[in-house]
């Protein structure tokens, strides 16, 4: 399994992890079969956003099987269970006492990302940020209940102001490649909508999802994706956008190549899925190859817009082109070059100062992008 750090937080998570609607209707051996598995394949991460008591009892009592330090939680606040239904919640009461459910039934002493959930509207946003939500959440963080604080929304601009507070730390956020291309939007309920990717022309990805992502990564607050599958959309040749389809494994690489992505939070329902998603651990580069399905879309545009995918490799002078490309998009989003980038940059062996400028590598780019030109503003921005 690859491992990656979740941000500022410091915690190490699988870059593959687990969560939705799958323990939902199924036995506590259903459920011990289903953690049993993701661990053994290596998976540490696991989001719980379910109010369902049953769900609660079932998977804590799985996970109570392994030593706390071997495994990380993200888990809602502002879930609740209301007449064998869930439902979410702003009414503090609730969210305290389904909290302590969660905690309880789960076998907690601790959650390692407190997620306040759902949050897609600004006067939702609001109203949390304002009001005693965030106040319980970061009167839990201070004991200790929760280790960092999140929220899940599937609004661009919402993330934007939750990184803006300074206390987010985490964002579970839908990233795949079809919402990517589209406008960012406050209806956010297109995104569920198939006949949205019908006859449009798509010209790479949204500039504000793509400043988003940048954001994030210059913040330290990581992104956990929900939704990398855009709901099996994207597995269907019929229904991709793309009018092909891709595999697991590439819609897995495709959010893990975007700035600021720990993991990928996969929905399964059982055991094969898992093994389907961990498949990405031991892929090529070639299986895990996303570019040539979204550069040759019909009705697309993607030029001049590096997406990070590698295919410019290799470089004669063995420069990590897409880690350099992406290094100076992070930057160029801001008015002075952070440090800690600039140590980053660095820290490569090979620098865009021994470009010599053959041109292979803009052969190979599927994406057309002039990449002599971007290693010479990487030269004038770092340096060297």
């Amino acid at each position: 399994m690859e491992y990656r750090i979740l941000g500022r937080t410091g915690i190490k998570v699988s870059a593959i992890g687990i969560g939705r609607e799958g323990f939902e209707k199924k036995s506590y051996d259903e459920c011990e079969a289903i953690i049993d598995c993701a661990i053994n394949e290596g998976i540490n991460f696991i989001d719980i956003y379910n109010s369902n008591p049953k769900v609660r009892s079932n998977v804590g009592k799985a996970l109570s099987n392994y030593p706390r330090s071997s495994f990380v939680i993200e888990g809602h606040l502002g879930s609740t269970w209301d007449k064998g239904q869930y439902r979410r919640t702003r009414d503090l009461n609730e969210v305290v006492s389904a909290y302590e459910d969660f905690l309880t039934r789960m076998k907690l002493d601790y959650v390692d990302v407190g997620m306040i959930h759902y949050v897609d509207d600004q006067k939702d946003f609001d109203n949390i940020f304002n009001g005693e939500i965030i106040k319980y959440a970061k009167k839990l963080k201070e004991k200790g209940i929760i280790k960092s604080i999140g929220i899940s929304t599937h609004n661009t601009d919402i993330a934007f102001r939750a990184v803006e507070t300074g206390m987010v730390d985490v964002i579970l956020f839908s990233i795949n490649a079809a919402y990517d291309m589209l406008p960012a939007s406050e209806d956010v309920n297109i995104l569920f909508e198939k006949n949205t990717f019908k006859d449009r022309t798509y010209e790479g990805i949204d500039p504000k999802r793509d400043k988003l992502y940048q954001t994030c990564e210059n913040a330290g607050v990581a992104l956990t994706v929900m939704k990398g599958y855009a709901a099996g959309v994207l597995l269907n040749e019929k229904e991709s956008p793309f009018e092909k389809a891709l595999t697991p494994v590439q819609c897995l690489h495709y959010c893990l190549t975007r700035p600021a992505v720990a993991s990928v939070m996969v929905g399964v329902d059982n055991m094969n899925q898992i093994l389907v998603a961990t498949e990405y651990v031991t892929a090529s580069n070639k299986e895990k190859d996303y570019s040539e399905v979204i550069a040759n879309v019909p009705r697309s545009s993607f030029s001049g817009h590096c997406m990070y995918c590698g295919h410019c490799a290799p470089c004669s002078k063995k420069i990590d082109i897409a880690l350099v490309n992406k290094y100076l998009d992070l930057s160029l989003i801001q008015e002075n070059v952070p440090e800690t980038l600039k140590n980053h940059y660095d820290l490569l062996e090979h620098h865009a100062s021994e470009c010599i400028e053959c041109g292979a590598c803009m052969k190979n780019c599927p994406f057309g992008v002039d990449i002599i030109n971007k290693m010479k503003q990487a030269v004038k921005l770092f340096g060297n």
